[in-house]
């Protein structure tokens, strides 16, 4: 498909920064994006934008919203949303603040910058945990078809919704778990990443196994581990075609349907989260058709 942003797909991604903005100049805006359109290409910066900003264009994508915010005994899910998303990808983190800074610069005094997270690949794309993220992720055609919307009409089709969130680790708690206590925290071994039968309920794969909702749940997660100090974590990035299936997965993992809570969230926390659209691409440029632009 040529209307994807590449990005979304790209499987090889050693570095990220990630930076979100809020709107403070609706006026300012459309010069801003009109610049931002001709300088990304989809696949080294992926772009997402928030209900806020689409709103202050007048206009309504159809399933974009803000993420709710969810909450169960014990467990606070928290909702930040931005206007504005920025996902860039590469390999060298001096280039990455550079070009962070040019677009930074390019979006004016529409946009103000509100928050900038660095992550990247840790041995084998696991989290900081041990265990390997997005086993089972859809490949190929299916991640197309997860990931993208279609059937839609120009300026909609090849767009995507994403859902990002930060996730804090205590590692004070995760260094006095044994390895069979973190195994069965996760449902996998962490030796080999195999998912095992005897696992609790309260298991993140038996919690989140997308082929086990009606209608199945999938997403395609592009996560990456995180560190500013002292404090890590993982970012969590999953693209779909609509905020469905992680509405289904997260309400199961605070459990809303039975009582039971993802044992993830005995040894980590999401500190934020939005919701976001990701427009299609048209030819070169990002198709801001939908956006009058």
């Amino acid at each position: 498909m040529q209307t994807i942003q590449k990005g979304i797909l790209a499987t090889e991604n050693i570095l990220a920064r990630y930076m979100t903005f809020n709107l403070v100049d609706a006026e300012a805006a459309k010069e801003s994006l009109s610049a931002l359109q001709e300088s990304v290409d989809g696949e080294s910066v992926v772009v997402g934008f928030g209900e806020s900003l689409t709103k202050a264009f007048g206009v309504e994508i159809n399933g974009l919203k803000p993420m709710p915010v969810y909450s169960s005994a014990g467990i606070d899910i928290p909702s930040t949303p931005c206007a504005l998303w920025l996902w860039l990808r590469g390999d060298d983190r001096g280039e990455l603040f550079h070009r962070s800074r040019k677009l930074e610069l390019l979006l004016g005094s529409a946009f103000e910058l509100t928050d900038v997270i660095d992550s990247f690949k840790y041995s084998e794309s696991r989290d900081l945990s041990g265990y390997i993220d997005g086993t089972e992720n859809p490949q190929d055609d299916e991640a197309i078809k997860t990931a993208m919307v279609s059937g839609q009409g120009e300026g909609l089709d090849g767009s995507s919704f994403v859902a990002i969130q930060q996730w804090l680790h205590n590692f004070d708690v995760l260094s006095s778990m044994n390895d069979t206590e973190k195994d069965d925290s996760i449902g996998r071994h962490v030796s080999d990443n195999e998912e095992f039968d005897e696992a609790p309920i309260s298991a993140h794969v038996k919690r989140a196994a997308q082929e086990s909702f009606s209608p199945e749940a999938f997403v395609l997660r592009r996560s990456m581990p995180w560190a500013e100090g002292m404090d890590a974590g993982l970012i969590f990035v999953a693209f779909g075609q609509s905020f469905s299936a992680f509405d289904a997965i997260l309400n199961r993992m605070i459990g809303n349907e039975d009582g039971i809570h993802d044992a993830l969230f005995n040894f980590t926390k999401p500190v934020t989260g939005a919701y976001l659209w990701c427009p299609p691409m048209k030819g070169a440029k990002l198709d801001l058709s939908k956006l009058g632009l």
